[in-house]
């Protein structure tokens, strides 16, 4: 019978993220999944309480933190990744097609301190890597189509599916970024309810759906299978599709999309200091109108 892990979920309300930290109980083995670093917009202020919570949650434990996996370069919050290694010593990997997601987005944001082959991050992990943690074993499954790099985590029970699926109330992740595509997300979701239907789904976010009062973050696949109101069992390919592009149409950009994809992409590291010693992100403009279009001229 395979092992499960301890986990540990830690849930920021400013970005509606979580954060989990996944043990293997006999070795003391421990990995953090999707990090969140403090960012306030308005001040620029950063700061690190959230990555600390995970860090002396696992000192209490007695866990060592060996490495930080991420799902994606996430667009709603700024990862902690860089913080939790330094601290501990961890390496961090991250689906390998993040070279695909910074290719689009590092001339955006003149991003030339970039490693070459995505090599800020440790590991770059391919569909059906396998990851010893401790006794334990992950397997890395691509599950694109919210962006092309993303992946998911499979340790024991339970499987950490990044932004692929929301709680079944609210439904799916929006396939409208740069490199995403419905089709292939709709197979990604098909791929991870294809599995026993008893198996844990902890999620990288939860918004409450009308109607719900609680934060919730882990579902089943039953669950998902039953009751995902964009994804459940007899819903096809055509009609997700339909349903997933018709609703992006209505998004906005996430408030945070600019600040974390510019961080995210270096794996949780800032843009380098310029010569005053000062980190910047930048912000790209863009023409909303004729009036925003002589502005930029």
């Amino acid at each position: 019978m395979t092992a499960n892990p301890e986990i540990l979920s830690f849930f920021d309300e400013t970005t509606n993220s979580v954060t989990y930290l996944v043990a293997d109980l006999q070795t003391g083995v421990a990995a953090v999944i999707d990090p969140v670093l403090d960012f306030d917009s308005a001040s620029a202020r950063i700061g690190t309480m959230q990555a600390e919570a995970v860090l002396q949650a696992a000192e209490r434990k007695g866990w060592r933190i060996a490495m930080v996996l991420e799902t994606h370069a996430h667009a709603d919050h700024l990862s902690a990744a860089k913080v939790i290694a330094a601290r501990t010593g961890a390496w961090i990997g991250i689906g390998a097609l993040i070279t695909a997601v910074q290719d689009v987005f590092a001339p955006m944001f003149g991003a030339d301190d970039l490693a070459p082959g995505g090599a800020d991050f440790d590991r770059l992990l391919e569909d059906g890597d396998q990851i010893a943690l401790g006794t334990l074993v992950i397997d890395v499954l691509h599950t694109p189509g919210h962006t092309p790099a993303c992946v998911s985590y499979r340790i024991g029970d339970a499987v950490f599916v990044g932004d692929t699926l929301f709680m079944p109330d609210y439904g799916t992740a929006r396939a409208d970024f740069p490199g995403g595509d419905a089709h292939a997300l709709y197979g990604s979701i098909r791929r991870l309810l294809a599995l026993p239907d008893t198996t844990r789904l902890f999620l990288c976010h939860d918004y409450k759906a009308p109607g719900r009062d609680a934060w919730a973050w882990e579902t089943t696949v039953a669950e998902q299978r039953r009751a995902n109101v964009h994804a459940h069992d007899g819903i096809d390919e055509a009609a997700f599709v339909a349903l997933r592009q018709s609703r992006d149409a209505t998004l906005a950009p996430p408030r945070l999309l600019l600040p974390s994809i510019q961080v995210n992409i270096r794996a949780g590291r800032l843009p380098p200091a310029d010569a005053q010693g000062v980190r910047a992100l930048r912000l790209p403009l863009r023409a909303g109108d004729a009036g925003g279009a002589t502005l930029l001229s």
